[in-house]
């Protein structure tokens, strides 16, 4: 990944995927396409996902979301809504600890304070 500075974004996006979808879950039950727009436009568009599915997945299997509905679009889709489970909102809360505790070493280390 060195040698293009473009290439930190890609890796920080990876990292902090689901500690996004956790955080909106936290706030309301939503569908996939719904996180990726809410991400985009709370990050101004500098933040945009293809897809989000394999975050999701992996959430779900390890318990931290959950399937709340199904429910038929007008277009006739079957959207599946999405959850927070208590252990995703520790794991959320974990996660945040994590990263607050990184970036202000990080900021230490760079002497930005």
């Amino acid at each position: 990944m060195s040698g293009n500075p473009a290439n930190i974004q890609i890796a920080l996006k990876k990292a902090t995927t689901e500690m996004m979808v956790l955080h909106l879950l936290r706030q309301k039950p939503m569908y996939t396409y719904e996180m990726m727009n809410a991400i985009e436009e709370r990050s101004g568009g500098d933040i945009a996902f293809n897809t989000l599915y394999l975050s999701i997945y992996r959430l779900e299997e390890n318990g931290y979301i959950r399937e709340h509905e199904k429910v038929m679009s007008e277009d006739n889709r079957v959207r599946i809504y999405f959850a927070i489970t208590d252990a995703g909102s520790a794991y959320f809360d974990e996660l945040v600890k994590g990263y607050l505790r990184y970036t202000a070493a990080l900021a230490r280390v760079l002497e930005l304070d």
